[in-house]
């Protein structure tokens, strides 16, 4: 081997080095940071003619396993969207009690009609006793009280919910549109022969953002271009050219494409009692479905809330829709049944916030009297103003038949209706089915109960939501730390390992420069020589 090719070999070296160094800085620099996965130097011996001419640099390769990646991704999803839930769900748990029996709460739906119930039975003692009167009314206005906290609580919660499905889908939308921006980057740099490594490690770690937001899989083309879908296989465009539009059409990235959560607007809608949302309704239901880009123009779009699961969106799209409106539409039928019933035993001591004493119970949707009516309900102004009529002239009858028939748990007290002395027919039965303002909701448990037996089955129902909601959190949560050890120890930065290969990189690099040097003290001589 000549003095020239000894060079070249020892310098080529010396790139290759260089190449490695670099490979090596970047994975110890990021090895903290979530979502990156570690690089591997691509570096081969160059031959011609059956002899060694240094070294190639190749590729550098991200370690990634798309089979483990693609599992957390799907667990962050989960993770993110039941911490979401459980999160939201601690405000109800915080303000309704426990129906367990060594819980010690006394502060349930339960417990607030048991005090009334308690009232009226030591008002028939002493029924002229003023202060036993007013303890009937403070007690029956405690458990309004009661109602409108956890009515107050549902809709603070919902609202929240819709606020965040409005900010999340713009987290989103820079998330897809980055994806798309660096998937046409990398597509254009593999075109050309050249390194993509740190534009995918770039991509991998908005893709690990993106999994926490919304349940989303990802599929890698030939071409290096990144698809993305919701887990039921609804596409989400990172690109408008992935959809047939012209890239020029849209400013990339963007918070405001390609999903929209406002019906074209920019702030979130406030949420009431009477409003849902209904896919293909929105004249109906004022509540904004997503909708993502379609490419049939460049203003037209799809509804595909119902294909946005799990993550933070999908939590809160469940919570607004179906959680805190089923609690709500639980809530206004134990008002109606509360208010009917003292009402069909001659005491009609709780109102709607319109003055009604009797609420229909045939009556659904939006004009339903149950809409709003936990919100209202209230202690009727006959009784808050005179207590005195509760017993009148010192009378027990009415006391006592509500004690008997309103707190009943008979067929005769829970089931049917009742005729009151003007005509008007009361329903005794709960309001168990087509409830809510979209008539699409139900309690999920029976309606003839006993008074107290409502209140505790709806404590228990809302319960039992709250509660699986923390124990699925953790059980996830568990999986999803199994499956990031898993990952790490095929994507993760061994610091320590890195440092070794510094350590051997170092030792290689004496050696080609002392190549260098001896070669370069040899060219020399041998000028001197000629010279």
């Amino acid at each position: 081997m000549d003095l020239g090719s000894a060079l070249s070999i020892a310098s080529s070296g010396l790139n290759g080095i260089e190449y490695q160094y670099s490979v090596v800085s970047q994975n110890v620099a990021n090895s903290s940071t979530t979502g990156y996965a570690s690089e591997s130097a691509s570096v081969t011996s160059a031959v011609a003619n059956n002899q060694g001419t240094g070294v190639r640099i190749g590729h550098t390769v991200v370690n990634v396993s798309p089979y483990l990646q693609s599992s957390l991704y799907t667990q962050n999803a989960k993770v993110s969207g039941l911490t979401t839930s459980s999160n939201s769900l601690a405000a109800v748990a915080s303000v309704q009690g426990s129906t367990s029996s060594d819980s010690g709460s006394t502060n349930t739906l339960s417990d607030a009609l048991g005090n009334v119930q308690t009232a009226l039975t030591s008002l028939t003692s002493t029924p002229l006793e003023s202060s036993a009167q007013t303890a009937v009314i403070t007690a029956a206005t405690s458990l309004t009280d009661t109602i409108h906290t956890l009515a107050s609580t549902y809709t603070q919660q919902r609202q929240t919910a819709e606020d965040t499905i409005v900010s999340t889908v713009s987290t989103i939308n820079q998330n897809l549109t980055q994806i798309g921006q660096l998937s046409k980057q990398i597509m254009a740099l593999k075109a050309v022969g050249s390194d993509t490594a740190d534009l995918e490690n770039s991509r991998l770690q908005v893709m690990n953002d993106l999994s926490s937001e919304v349940g989303v899989k990802f599929t890698e083309t030939s071409k290096g271009d990144m698809v993305v879908t919701t887990e039921d296989g609804t596409k989400l465009p990172t690109r408008p050219d992935q959809i047939g539009l012209n890239d020029n059409t849209q400013t990339l990235p963007s918070n405001t494409w390609p999903l929209s959560a406002t019906n074209g607007g920019t702030a979130s809608t406030t949420i009431t009692d009477s409003m849902y949302y209904k896919a293909g309704d929105p004249t109906n239901s004022p509540i904004a479905g997503i909708t993502v880009a379609d490419g049939t123009t460049n203003t037209s779009s799809t509804d595909i809330t119902s294909h946005l699961t799990s993550g933070t969106l999908g939590a809160n799209i469940t919570l607004r829709d179906t959680t805190y409106p089923t609690m709500q539409a639980q809530l206004n039928a134990f008002s109606t049944t509360l208010i009917n019933r003292f009402t069909a035993a001659g005491m009609s001591l709780f109102t709607s916030s319109s003055g009604s004493s009797v609420i229909s119970t045939t009556a659904t949707g939006a004009s339903s009297q149950q809409t709003n009516l936990a919100s209202g309900i209230t202690v009727n102004a006959t009784y808050s103003d005179t207590p005195s009529s509760l017993a009148p002239s010192g009378s027990t009858t009415t006391i006592t038949n509500v004690l008997s028939t309103t707190f009943g748990t008979s067929s005769s007290n829970v089931s049917g209706s009742t005729t009151l002395s003007d005509g008007t027919v009361v329903s005794l039965d709960a309001p168990t089915s087509d409830l809510g303002p979209g008539s699409s909701l139900s309690t999920g448990y029976s309606a003839t109960q006993g008074l107290v037996a409502l209140a505790t089955s709806l404590t228990s129902n809302q319960g039992a939501t709250i509660s699986t909601a923390s124990t699925n959190l953790t059980y996830a949560t568990a999986v999803q730390t199994t499956l990031s050890a898993k990952v790490t120890s095929v994507s993760g930065v061994d610091v320590n390992t890195e440092m070794s290969k510094i350590v051997a990189l170092q030792n290689a690099y004496t050696a080609n420069a002392k190549i260098i040097s001896s070669v370069q003290t040899m060219f020399s001589a041998l000028l001197n020589a000629i010279n």
